[in-house]
């Protein structure tokens, strides 16, 4: 989303145009895959994770710009927010001791750009939806300054045609209305991406859809938005509802989300592709000078420029990626479920986890998603993100069973001997999969612990309700400075 553009009006032939670039980039990857251009599989993964920008008393602080001036590194980019900005992690082998090698590389980048953060008055948050973020900072202008971002909620409003509403019934009710899609940027996730080769993309999708409720059931960490408590991962819903282009009697009419948990299980990359094409008309219809089909018959590969565009503004849960590095094609899965946080030790359980059970999954004889509805897998999503830990989820074999069950009994003996099958390091394998069985057992993820650590300062300490959500962000801050996953973490 942070890329730059120059064009920031659109007529009806730049639409018309833009549509026929789309398909023509489509027959262009039916092409690449039939002539199987492709790069062959390394496996390759790669992470990126979203930040929040806290001053010492816990409150948003709107100097992203200065922040990223001060770190000066190209692996961190702004976000929607000028509370935000982004990390990205350099793509590693997934393979022996990755992620001891990538605990020490986020750890480093993450230590830097807090002390470059301090010299701009701010500390660095990992937490899925900051606690202390009110209405009052959804506004407009506190859009970060990259022009996309501008043009972006431009484009979403216009085609929507009014305020955006929010609605969202969890412990407590959040009802408000925003004229601009500020609140998205309350979002701050996770990205886990899997190089896969063309044959493997559909199982490794299919595998990652079907588990998207178990992640973020296990990885919840988002349960205050605006000063009320609501779904224990509210990303999800406030997502959805943040940037829907659809006023209601479009959503009466069934026209798709632009924020979408998908319809079916899928046979080939094309499909998710298409759909896009098929569903979705552009918001920002940029054309390039290439004509993907002329570089192919040249002998270049392509770059799909309209096709990446038009993909990087459907926010599908699991999302297809298309690249060109090192001269080649390839293909990545990008799994957006996961909130931010709340340590570098958790978020690599929860990747450790990812990476395995999808291996697992994808491995069977019989796939999980022969044998469980796409319908059920969507209502798991939902289920996981609204009762976090606590959830009960729906499984092939096990019938209605709490998460925290199924992780132990199917999915935990899975990601193990995923985690296996892709060589990695044995003692990592169980120090970090050991995270997750704790957190199981314990039945405490970072939603849970901020619950529980904002009533009690609230009804125990006798905080006003504000007071109590910083008071909670401040020492939510200082255990995640501390490095120990949450589930050790203590009330009081």
């Amino acid at each position: 989303m942070g890329e730059k553009v120059d064009q920031i009006e659109f007529t009806r032939s730049d639409r018309q145009r833009y549509r026929h670039k789309l398909r023509r980039c489509l027959e262009t990857l039916e092409r690449l895959l039939g002539e199987r251009r492709f790069e062959s599989p390394r496996k390759l993964m790669g992470v990126e994770i979203e930040l929040n920008l806290a001053d010492r008393e816990g409150m948003p602080c709107m100097v992203n710009d200065e922040v990223l001036d001060r770190i000066a590194s190209p692996d961190f980019q702004t976000e929607l927010g000028q509370f935000n900005i982004e990390v990205n992690i350099p793509p590693h082998r997934l393979a022996g001791p990755v992620f001891s090698e990538l605990a020490e590389e986020l750890r480093t980048s993450l230590d830097y750009a807090d002390r470059k953060a301090g010299e701009s008055g701010a500390h660095i948050v990992m937490i899925g939806i900051l606690p202390t973020l009110t209405d009052a900072h959804m506004v407009l202008e506190n859009l970060s300054h990259n022009p996309r971002y501008t043009l972006l909620n431009d484009q979403i409003l216009m085609a929507r045609g009014e305020d955006i509403q929010l609605q969202i019934e969890g412990v407590e009710r959040l009802v408000t209305t925003s004229s601009s899609i500020a609140p998205e940027a309350a979002c701050t996730s996770v990205q886990l991406h899997l190089q896969v080769t063309p044959d493997n993309f559909a199982s490794a999708w299919n595998a990652a859809q079907s588990i998207s409720g178990v992640q973020v059931a296990l990885g919840a960490n988002s349960p205050f938005l605006f000063g009320r408590e609501l779904w224990r991962e509210t990303r999800p819903i406030l997502f959805e509802q943040s940037c829907d282009t659809r006023p209601e009697e479009l959503i009466a009419q069934g026209v798709r989300p632009l924020a979408w948990f998908g319809e079916r299980w899928i046979d080939s990359v094309v499909d998710l592709f298409a759909e896009n094409i098929r569903y979705f008309p552009s918001l920002l219809p940029i054309c390039d000078d290439e004509d993907p089909l002329e570089a192919l018959d040249r002998g270049d590969i392509p770059h799909l420029r309209e096709l990446k565009l038009h993909n990087g503004t459907i926010y599908r849960w699991n999302r297809p990626v298309y690249d060109v590095a090192r001269g080649k094609p390839h293909l990545r899965v990008e799994n957006r479920v996961l909130p931010a946080g709340p340590t570098v030790d958790d978020i690599l359980a929860n990747a450790a986890f990812y990476y395995g059970v999808v291996r697992s999954l994808v491995e069977d004889e019989l796939p999980v998603w022969k044998r469980m509805s796409f319908e059920q897998a969507a209502e798991n999503f939902h289920g996981g993100a609204r009762h976090g830990i606590d959830a009960e989820l729906v499984w092939p074999g096990l019938g209605q069973v709490p998460v925290t069950e199924l992780v132990l009994r199917e999915l935990l003996p899975r990601a193990h001997r995923g985690l296996d099958a892709w060589g990695i390091d044995a003692r990592e394998r169980e120090q970090y999969l050991g995270i997750i069985e704790q957190r199981c057992l314990r039945r405490t993820n970072g939603a849970a612990w901020q619950s529980a650590m904002f009533h009690h300062c609230r009804d125990r300490l006798g905080l006003d309700r504000l007071g109590a959500l910083r008071a909670m962000t401040l020492r939510y801050a200082e255990h995640m400075r501390g490095g120990a996953p949450v589930h050790t973490w203590s009330i009081g």
